[in-house]
């Protein structure tokens, strides 16, 4: 990726890294350094490094390169040392059988690795040719987009492109599908960027800024004869939108989660006890006077068996099912470990268009202000008189034709179908329409009804040039001109306070914010419209939006009802049952936001709501912060109501962070409505959130709430897209139904990661007590028996143990996601406990009997095999690995119980059958290429058989002494819960009764 070109030329000044995009000509890499190094001359900077950046792909690396970055795994590396000691210690079927193992699991990863590398450098690969200007003569060049570099400009045809590069648009309109970069699967339009000193920012200036891997549906208004646009290139390779987007997928962001995190702190405490096994391998077989050899590779096999090698891999094959079986949900996940994250979810915000309610809105009327006031309600927008409110309506948009069809946003496209009024655009040559009125590139034309037109007075107007909606603005503009050029208007749309505060004092009715509050009590969606003439001349140039956005006169308001989606009050019952929070972040009015919640079921019908009213710092007052309960009608009043929630808006929300940062925790606490929210503000919300230890989950359509996705622990977006670098996962089910799925899903994942983790360090206790109940009787378990152990029995069930699904319901507790609080730390010291008594029993039980024969103490190891101590251990542990399976893999409530998982029940059935058999009929064959003691005695042998039944029941009582009475294990446990509950009272310094 990288061709570095060092240059040092001294210390201080303290030196400047200069990064930049050329092509991969080495000629353009020179004349580019060349012209660099002249610059830092004469300019006396000192130049440290040069870092050229290969632009075009994400190249394939050799499959030597992927061989060698697997064998350097810790995981592989620790196989190998592993693999050369059991070879010394004559383990050679054993120790093939991992080399077997490891080369298959090794050509499997290298497989899967370059199918994904395959499939990321063809996401990655965009090479077409594209047509530039370079130079002031004009001069057009057909070049391959590899050889883009910024400040080429870049002519976009009619029918547009993919584009291979990140562009802002200097002239003309775009329409473009962004549902790779923000889920939003409705075409955005983009028009030319305003003429200004500002310095431009692609994130302030999305709605002039063409994205890298985005799909260019259609160009108009930007070259000579109307058809196409120019831009101008801002970024390349991975300096684009689509390149962070591959950096991110190259280079996740690490999770900071507490399991991940103790899952290795663990490994030091096996290894810790490894340490000391080790020194009493020493210490034994030192005292035996056995060989130098025999005593080294001994103490060392002791740190194979205490730290098992695939304990980071095991915990992760219960997020990898997780993640099939949401994909099966049409739910993409591009971030597997926040699967995990997902189950520790406590609070979830949700937007509100499009996520909580329809997507579509249905017009519910239109009133006409002014300074005597409003007029009547008019239902139906068509039978408005005549007039700017009526042109406004019909003109005041981003709605764009492709093929014939209309395309934009919905309410924009419900608003315009209400007018009558047909949207017709320049088809080829634009002439026609210019010549029509007057004045060049014209962008769109609205015309009036034919039924209406001249006779009532309506005329058809001409969009010159539009001001797309802004969140941060809160309003879109146009400015028309009429036929033949006679008068000219600029028309304005959006939030009623934004608007009304544009307008001229006098023209706003007196009764403009009872109104408003009236409908957004509602729950209707109202939008402001006001118009100002402007001078015919003037628009003939480039008119700023500020000029536009200035001394309007207000018109009046329309009304429209969005619905809200059949699946959202279940789902928030499902959330509050789970005692998981919802909160509404919005950018609509606060009063709407209220109602909305309520008609969802997010705020009780009885809960009281409270304004959060905060001012900021002026010159004539100090900041105030101020709670009010919202007005209620007298037959809705509060009777007996025990909760309240608080709500508040985007300006009372930045005065609180900056005015009054003590009360932000207290007022997020209750707080459930944010309205008039940014996505700035969004992201803010989120991240103040987190810092009160929420885990915060965050759903929204991707539109306007990338930065949230991103910040929030779990983002989901809402999107026809399979994956996108708005969240990191994406659900093709347009409603929230998928939020409770994806947590239960979190929370199995968990569950099971949990279990695993436990098997496979129980696993190791029950190994390492057995290799050293038996070195300590100089013998060791034989080749075979390991292979028994460690393959048939512990991997087989390690593989299955996670297909068990999710419960059908959340629960209002959470799993834990710790790996080190007493009640883990305490079952697994309980467990160990009555693993190393049952092995230590059945070799006393052993030594007790009349027919026991010791072994030749002459020897030691293997040699000493077949012997009576070995086989009576090895009985009871084959057992053990299976009891542990079963008692570890309780996930009731989080997970289905266990007989839903008949492979994994029916593995442990067959399991446990071999055993029985192994134990009570062994048989001459198996007896010897097992090394096993065939005994004799059928009483002795059903007595170890019923040692392990006894040692299954008092771990699974271990296991699940919340409901069983029956064992003292119960007190144990619950004394664990006590002592870790005590000690969080007295970190909070609470005293403790």
């Amino acid at each position: 990726f990288y061709t570095t070109l060092s240059v040092l030329l001294g210390a201080d000044p303290p030196p400047l890294t200069v990064f930049a995009t050329s092509s991969h000509h080495p000629v353009s890499v020179g004349l580019f350094c060349k012209t660099l190094m002249e610059i830092f001359v004469c300019t006396g900077l000192k130049l440290l490094s040069v870092l050229y950046i290969y632009t075009s792909v994400v190249n394939l690396p050799f499959l030597s390169l992927y061989f060698r970055l697997q064998v350097l795994n810790p995981f592989y590396v620790f196989q190998v040392f592993s693999v050369i000691l059991w070879m010394c210690d004559n383990y050679y079927l054993y120790a093939s059988i991992i080399v077997v193992i490891s080369f298959i699991s090794i050509g499997v990863s290298l497989y899967e690795t370059r199918k994904q590398s395959i499939t990321l450098s063809n996401m990655a690969r965009l090479v077409t040719r594209v047509t530039i200007r370079r130079n002031s003569g004009g001069e057009e060049d057909c070049v391959s987009s590899d050889e883009l570099v910024p400040g080429d400009c870049l002519l976009i045809p009619q029918e547009g492109l993919l584009l291979p590069c990140d562009a802002v648009l200097l002239t003309g309109e775009c329409l473009v599908n962004e549902s790779m970069l923000t889920g939003e699967s409705v075409p955005v339009l983009k028009t030319t960027l305003p003429v200004g000193e500002k310095k431009y920012c692609p994130e302030t200036e999305r709605r002039h800024t063409l994205f890298c891997g985005t799909q260019l549906i259609q160009a108009k208004g930007g070259g000579e004869d109307g058809c196409g646009a120019v831009a101008v290139v801002t970024s390349t390779g991975f300096f684009t939108a689509k390149g962070h987007l591959i950096s991110s997928i190259l280079y996740p962001q690490p999770i900071n989660f507490r399991f991940y995190k103790d899952a290795f702190k663990f490994l030091f405490i096996l290894g810790f006890f490894a340490f000391i096994g080790s020194i009493y391998i020493f210490v034994v077989l030192y005292k035996a006077k056995v060989s130098l050899k025999t005593l080294i590779i001994r103490s060392l096999d002791i740190v194979t068996i205490a730290v098992p090698p695939a304990l980071p891999a095991a915990i992760t094959t219960g997020t990898i099912y997780a993640q099939n079986r949401l994909k099966r949900k049409e739910i993409f996940c591009i971030s597997p470990p926040r699967i995990n994250v997902g189950g520790k979810v406590s609070l979830f915000c949700f937007d509100k268009t499009g996520t909580l309610t329809e997507e579509g809105l249905d017009v519910w009327g239109v009133m006409q202000g002014g300074p005597a006031g409003f007029s009547d309600l008019v239902p139906d927008p068509s039978r408005l008189p005549p007039g700017p409110l009526l042109s406004g309506l019909a003109c005041c948009h981003s709605v764009t034709l492709l093929r014939g069809h209309a395309l934009g946003d919905p309410l924009e496209l419900k608003m315009i179908d209400s007018t009558g009024w047909t949207l017709q655009e320049p088809d080829g040559d634009s002439r026609t329409l210019d010549e029509e009125f007057g004045i060049s590139k014209v962008l769109a034309v609205m015309r009036p009804p034919s039924h209406c037109h001249h006779s009532q007075g309506a005329v058809s107007l001409a969009i010159l040039q539009r001001f797309p909606f802004s969140s941060a603005l809160q309003r879109m503009s146009v400015v028309t001109v009429s036929c033949g050029g006679r008068a000219a208007f600029a028309f304005i749309k959006g939030a009623p306070e934004t608007v009304a505060g544009l307008c001229r004092p006098e023209t706003v009715p007196p009764q403009f914010s009872s109104q408003l509050r009236h409908f957004s009590s509602e729950g209707l969606r109202v939008l402001a419209v006001a118009y100002k003439p402007l001078d015919v001349n003037s628009v003939c140039l480039s008119v700023l939006r500020e000029e536009v956005e200035e001394d309007m006169q207000f018109l009046g308001l329309l009304m429209m009802k969005n619905l809200v989606k059949q699946e959202s009050p279940k789902v928030m019952d499902i959330l509050r049952v789970a005692s998981i929070r919802s909160v509404m972040v919005t950018g609509d009015n606060i009063l709407t936001a209220v109602n909305v919640a309520k008609s969802c079921r997010m705020l009780g019908a009885e809960e009281k709501v409270i304004f959060v009213i905060a001012t900021p710092h002026t010159a004539e007052s100090r900041p105030t912060l101020r709670f009010i309960i919202m007005f209620l009608s007298s037959q809705h009043q509060y009777q007996g109501a025990s909760g309240y929630h608080l709500a508040i808006s985007g300006k009372s929300f930045a005065a609180l962070c900056d005015h009054f940062p003590e009360d932000v925790p207290k007022v997020l606490m209750r707080a459930t409505v944010f309205a008039r929210m940014t996505p700035e503000q969004k992201t803010q919300l989120v991240k103040e959130l987190q810092n009160m230890n929420y885990r915060v989950g965050m759903c929204g359509d991707g539109a306007n709430d990338c930065g949230a996705l991103r910040a929030a622990d779990v983002g989901i977006s809402l999107s026809e897209a399979e994956a996108s670098v708005a969240s990191p996962f994406t659900s093709k089910t347009q409603n929230i139904s998928c939020v409770p799925l994806l947590i239960r899903e979190g929370r199995c994942s968990l569950v099971t990661s949990s279990s695993l983790f436990r098997y496979m360090a129980l696993y190791s206790v029950v190994q390492f007590c057995s290799v050293i109940i038996l070195c300590t009787v100089k013998t060791s378990p034989g080749d075979l028996q390991f292979v028994l152990w460690d393959l048939l029995l512990v991997t087989l069930l390690a593989l299955v143990m996670g297909l068990g699904g999710p419960s059908e319901e959340l629960q209002p507790s959470r799993p834990s996601a710790s790996l080190l609080t007493l009640p883990v730390l305490g079952s697994l010291f309980i467990h160990s406990c009555v693993i190393a008594v049952g092995q230590i029993a059945a070799l006393l039980l052993t030594f007790s009997q009349s027919w026991f024969v010791p072994l030749n103490s002459t020897v030691f190891g293997t040699e000493n095999l077949p012997n009576m101590e070995d086989t009576s251990v090895f009985d009871l542990s084959g057992f053990q690995y299976i009891i542990m399976a079963v008692v570890v893999t309780k996930g009731y409530p989080h997970k289905k119980p266990i007989y839903h998982n008949w492979i994994f029940l029916g593995l442990v059935i067959i399991q446990f059958a071999v055993m029985v058999w192994l134990v009570l009929y062994p048989g001459s064959f198996f007896s010897h290429y097992l090394q096993l003691y065939n005994f004799s005695d059928m009483n002795f042998k059903l007595l170890l058989v019923a040692m392990a039944m006894l040692n299954f029941f008092i771990c699974f009582d271990v296991e699940v002494s919340e409901v069983s009475q029956s064992f003292y294990f119960e007190g144990i446990l619950h004394c664990f819960y006590k002592c870790e509950r005590v000690s969080a009272l007295f970190k909070r310094g609470i005293k403790v009764p």
